[in-house]
């Protein structure tokens, strides 16, 4: 992690890596999202974008909530480069890149690392849990097949509620922390400070489900039944592929348990194009905002730049030396 830190090339090699397999998962999905998207409107899909932007957005506010609350407040901006850009490493394999990349870059704006760390575990843990009670009370009223399926999921969301309460948060990650041998928290999440991300993290699933709402309508209808169907849907199916962190992304069990979850109310080509669209849809928000924050370190790095030793005339003039005109005057 210090030569993460330290090296300029190696965090831009993972930073291409990240980007390309981010780009591989979109690309590899295109023939066949590309012949079935023209059964959708362009409207919808382009709405379902929008969804999934103001979602991360939401959950990115989610996370700078919880660092603020543990005493390291960032900008809107700073907070975006950190959560976005790190966010691609989840498109690597393995279940730490995201978080990893997100506790270097917070480093560049003087987090400590245990901190940054501790938001980012929190908040993933915060996203899976309301996606967890979304799932948890709609699909057992509106599909008992998915349920019944899927019952795993579903019967561990009373433990992870108890999880984010923040004294076992605190005790959980301090537990961790001795094993690593490092020191415990100097600071838990508050009651407030959950209660904002929690906040938070509702609207953005929320938007979440606008998204597989407006991509699911065009072929089970715009009914009311179908939009809690969409939201319990997207929640599950995102769930499965959050708990089962050996494919990257989720790629794969997200769609498989989002097809499963649908193929009651539509059929299964139909669904299938539902789960590639929103995949992509999803990926497309994704790299978005990454761009958005590698625009926002482009611009640090910039306003950072030193001033060349040899150019005079860029440099500021010391305070209190300034030459009055009559002395510029003199020979």
């Amino acid at each position: 992690m210090s030569r993460l830190r330290e090296s300029a090339w190696l965090r831009g090699g993972l930073l291409v890596a990240a980007v390309g397999l981010a780009v591989y998962g979109l690309a590899s999905q295109w023939t066949q999202v590309h012949a079935d998207l023209a059964k959708l409107a362009w409207y919808d899909v382009t709405g379902a974008a929008l969804c999934a932007i103001a979602g991360l957005g939401c959950m990115m506010l989610a996370w700078r909530a919880l660092l603020a609350d543990l005493g390291s407040p960032l900008p809107l901006p700073a907070a975006t480069r950190v959560m976005f850009v790190g966010q691609l490493g989840k498109y690597v394999p393995g279940a730490v890149w995201a978080v990893a990349a997100q506790v270097e870059l917070a480093r560049d704006y003087e987090v400590p690392r245990r901190r940054s760390a501790t938001a980012s575990l929190v908040s993933m843990a915060t996203t899976l849990v309301v996606g967890l009670v979304a799932a948890g009370v709609t699909l057992p009223l509106i599909s008992a097949s998915a349920a019944r399926h899927y019952w795993w999921v579903l019967a561990i969301t009373p433990l992870a509620v108890a999880c984010l309460y923040p004294p076992v948060i605190k005790f959980g990650l301090d537990l961790v922390l001795k094993t690593v041998r490092r020191a415990p928290l100097e600071k838990s999440v508050s009651v407030p400070g959950m209660a904002r991300a929690l906040a938070w993290t509702t609207l953005g699933w929320l938007f979440y489900g606008a998204h597989a709402w407006l991509l699911i309508s065009e072929f089970a209808g715009r009914s009311g039944h179908i939009l809690v169907l969409s939201l319990g849907a997207y929640a599950l199916a995102w769930s499965v592929g959050f708990l089962i962190i050996f494919f990257p992304g989720g790629i794969g069990p997200r769609e498989v348990a989002l097809i499963a979850v649908l193929a009651p109310v539509m059929p299964s080509a139909s669904a299938l194009v539902v789960a590639l669209a929103s995949r992509v849809v999803m990926t497309v928000g994704d790299l978005v905002w990454a761009g958005v924050g590698l625009a926002i370190g482009r611009a640090r790095t910039a306003a950072r730049a030193p001033v060349p030793a040899d150019d005079v005339s860029l440099r500021p003039e010391p305070a209190g030396r300034r030459s009055s005109p009559a002395q510029d005057q003199r020979p």
